[in-house]
C-alpha cells in the first residue's frame, strides 16, 4: 500500500515522531499551519472516521490529549483547534484517518471551525434528530 502515512508506521518513509504505540502515532505534519501542528494517525490503514472501531476512536483521541498536553508545555500554547477532515468533500488530502493538533497563539491570523463555511440562519431539524435516532436503535445503540 503507498499510503504515507502507513509507510511512516511501517519506517518506510521518515517524519518527526511525537508519540507511538502499537495503535496509534503522532508526528509533526509536513506542511504545518502553526509550530507544533502534529498529526494523530491509527496505524491500521482506516480512511474514513466513521470506520473507525471504538477502541481505534478512543485511543485516537486519548493519544490527542496525551500530545496535547505535552505540546502545551513545549510550546507554551494557549490553545489548540483540533480538526478531522472525513472525506474527499471536507478536504481529506490522505486517505487515511488523520487527527489534526494545531496549536494557537494570540494573533495568529487563524479564525474558528465556525468558520469553515458561511453563516447561514438555519435551526435544528427535529425530524432529522428522529432518524438518526431511529438509526442508532437500530444498531442497538
Amino acid at each position: 500500500m503507498n499510503c504515507p502515512f502507513c509507510r511512516i508506521a511501517r519506517g518506510e518513509l521518515s517524519a518527526h515522531l511525537l508519540y507511538e504505540d502499537e495503535q496509534v502515532l503522532s508526528f509533526l505534519d509536513a506542511a504545518p499551519m502553526a509550530p507544533g501542528h502534529a498529526l494523530i494517525v491509527p496505524r491500521a490503514h482506516v480512511e474514513r472516521f466513521t470506520e473507525l472501531s471504538q477502541a481505534q476512536a478512543c485511543r485516537l483521541f486519548t493519544v490527542a490529549v496525551l500530545v496535547g498536553r505535552a505540546l502545551t508545555e513545549a510550546l507554551g500554547a494557549p490553545g489548540f483547534t483540533v480538526g478531522l477532515n472525513d472525506g474527499l468533500v471536507a478536504g481529506q488530502g490522505v486517505p487515511h484517518v488523520h487527527l489534526h493538533l494545531i496549536p494557537r497563539f494570540p494573533g495568529d491570523g487563524g479564525k474558528s471551525l465556525h468558520a469553515l463555511l458561511p453563516y447561514r440562519p438555519l435551526r435544528p431539524d427535529p425530524e432529522l434528530a428522529r432518524r438518526v435516532r431511529a438509526v442508532l436503535s437500530a444498531q442497538g445503540k
